[in-house]
């Protein structure tokens, strides 16, 4: 099969890769589209540590059920239409068996520690399938296991109507965290310093947006939400706090980064800062989100590229062009790309 590999650190090509074979319990999943996330920029660039080399990545996928493996549990035949939950937890150790699975001590997960979706097939286990409703295009199912983690966040930080929430970052992750957000009830303040991407924001329902929190006259939140990682961001999110404020780091910063936050506001103001670490126990719910409708994905759904065009989706993504960028392995032989609304 066709795949995209990243051998070692800086060097990624499109090339031949064995036909994977569903272990016991597995399945093989014919893949329809795999979206960009910006942990794959961090493994082609060598900074995702628990990368081995060489790997396929991409771990925000959908496709067809291609085989089945002995003892699958499911029901799951062939032909049947999927979004796959990438996470990998090992089932026994503290953080697993305290129902905290994200958090698993032998942490691993498809397209960052074992071959993933940037490819035609890909073998993962059945359990992690979640089949997807008709109406919902392969495009939309790939853009689940996003939502999954938005779902999450969500869950961690917590939201009440009528809550003022400031979200920094406006690129995908940032516009789902908008649209649940303002599903539970809170009016949303999105800031980002691409004009494009405001400009969807608002086109989605946004209260207010701004290219920089120093352009919102000093107003103070309810919640704040850090999409970026970036250290000076995620220190403006706390400054935007009220009294009593609660921030959500979400962003994925460099493991070394540091950030300057007062201990006297923490503690004076009673601030709440908790953190987001991907998906737990909310696929089902974000297929079921999409299904129904509840989020709008065609404004995120802005490129789709054939496998042979890796290389150039990463640059996009570097480049901050479009929003979710996607492959679409099967596009030149009729995937279901379709339906993206």
């Amino acid at each position: 099969m066709r795949a995209a590999v990243i051998s070692q650190p800086g060097s990624v090509a499109v090339g031949e890769r064995p036909d994977p074979v569903p272990a016991p319990g597995g399945v093989v999943v014919r893949v329809g589209a795999c979206g960009i996330c910006g942990t794959d920029l961090h493994i082609a660039d060598g900074e995702f540590p628990p990368s081995p080399y060489p790997l396929v990545p991409g771990h925000e996928f959908a496709g067809t059920v291609a085989a089945v493996g002995e003892g699958a549990p499911g029901g799951l035949r062939p032909g049947d239409r999927v979004a796959v939950d990438p996470s990998l937890f090992c089932g026994h150790c503290t953080p697993c068996r305290s129902g905290r699975g994200n958090l698993c001590a032998n942490w691993g997960a498809t397209g960052d520690t074992v071959d993933g979706a940037f490819a035609e097939y890909v073998a993962v286990p059945a359990a992690n399938c979640h089949r997807l409703p008709d109406s919902v295009s392969m495009r939309q199912g790939a853009l689940v296991e996003p939502l999954s983690c938005a779902v999450h966040g969500v869950r961690r930080i917590g939201a009440a109507v009528g809550e003022r929430f400031l979200v920094v970052g406006a690129g995908t992750m940032g516009l789902l965290l908008q649209q649940l957000l303002q599903g539970s009830g809170a009016r949303v303040t999105v800031v980002d310093r691409n004009p494009r991407r405001l400009a969807i924001a608002a086109d989605l329902g946004a209260d207010a947006t701004a290219e920089d929190t120093a352009d919102l006259d000093d107003e103070r939140f309810d919640a704040a939400v850090d999409v970026t990682g970036a250290p000076q961001a995620i220190e403006a999110a706390f400054s935007s706090l009220r009294r009593g404020g609660r921030l959500l780091v979400f962003g994925v910063a460099a493991d070394d980064a540091l950030v300057s936050l007062s201990p006297f506001r923490i503690y004076n103001d009673e601030i709440t800062i908790v953190g987001s670490m991907a998906v737990l126990n909310s696929f089902g719910t974000a297929v079921d989100l999409i299904g129904q409708g509840a989020i709008e994905t065609a404004p995120l759904l802005t490129d789709a590229l054939p496998l042979e065009k890796f290389p150039e989706a990463l640059d996009m993504m570097r480049s901050g062009a479009g929003v979710k960028i996607q492959v679409v392995p099967g596009a030149e032989g009729g995937a279901d790309t379709g339906g993206a609304s």
